[in-house]
């Protein structure tokens, strides 16, 4: 049986908020970002049923990446639900708008899940 709570992603979090705040990020993209990574972390976990996704931030001169893995081949359905009243369904939906470019990519062993935003001053 899994636990019924996600694995702690706390730290990737407050370290992916030092690094863009460092680098001058504005505030609401901050955010943005955080909220995306939490989406796509609890996603690898409770659709891929990894116990602790794997994740890869790299933060380049105007663009921030990052990537989730998981070992489930499966590639997520990024359509939202059309059930107003649907408990899940819109995750990818929120992360496709706040950010600037989102895919999947097949690995050997699952998928990586990934997200880009591109830095505004």
């Amino acid at each position: 049986m899994r636990a019924c709570n996600p694995p702690d992603c706390s730290a990737v979090r407050a370290e992916l908020r030092s690094l863009l705040l460092s680098a001058g990020w504005r505030p609401d993209a901050v955010d943005d970002a955080e909220l995306a990574f939490h989406e796509l972390f609890v996603n690898a976990w409770q659709h891929a049923g990894s116990p602790a996704p794997a994740v890869l931030v790299c933060l380049r001169p105007t663009t921030l990446r990052v990537a989730v893995c998981d070992d489930c081949p499966d590639l997520p359905d990024s359509r939202a639900s059309e059930d107003p009243y649907a408990v899940s369904g819109r995750g990818l939906h929120l992360v496709r708008a706040l950010t600037d470019r989102l895919g999947a990519d097949p690995t050997k062993t699952g998928k990586v899940v990934w997200f880009e935003l591109d830095f505004a001053a």
